[in-house]
């Protein structure tokens, strides 16, 4: 009879086959993340930017005019848009009839700055905007 202990553990080429695998799926699953995070926050902008020309339009039933920036309007956009996009707002009460621009600009060192879509905009006939022509940057 052998009264040997028995060795329990794993061996060196099961750890390697386990490290690939999780390579593998890491490889395929963090590109997904990240453009499941880009897709977030600039649904986050598009939000605000339609908060934004809502508050516009309250502003321009109040003064008779539309607030001529982000200050003017009392406006401080959320932290998880402020730290992806730079938000202004631009009215132009000489023109008739008067009309305001709500932009949306991706901080150039942030994640979003790779994002195709770019700058988000939104006007006061309620016509949305970006850089690529792709239908799914409002959506």
């Amino acid at each position: 009879m052998n009264d040997a202990p028995r060795q329990r553990g794993f061996t060196l080429i099961e750890l390697m086959i386990t490290v690939a695998i999780i390579g593998i799926l890491a490889t395929i699953a963090l590109p997904s993340y990240r453009d499941y995070v880009m897709r977030a926050n600039r649904s986050a902008a598009a939000s605000y930017l339609l908060e934004v020309a809502n508050l516009q339009e309250r502003h321009f039933l109040d003064a008779r005019a539309y607030a001529a920036d982000m200050t003017a309007l009392g406006a401080t956009p959320p932290t998880e848009v402020s730290t992806n996009y730079t938000i202004t707002t631009a009215g132009n009460n000489t023109a008739t009839p008067p009309s305001y621009t709500v932009t949306a600009t991706p901080i150039s060192t942030g994640p979003q700055s790779s994002d195709s879509c770019g700058v988000l905009t939104l006007n006061s006939k309620g016509e949305k905007g970006h850089a690529s022509g792709a239908s799914r940057c409002w959506n």
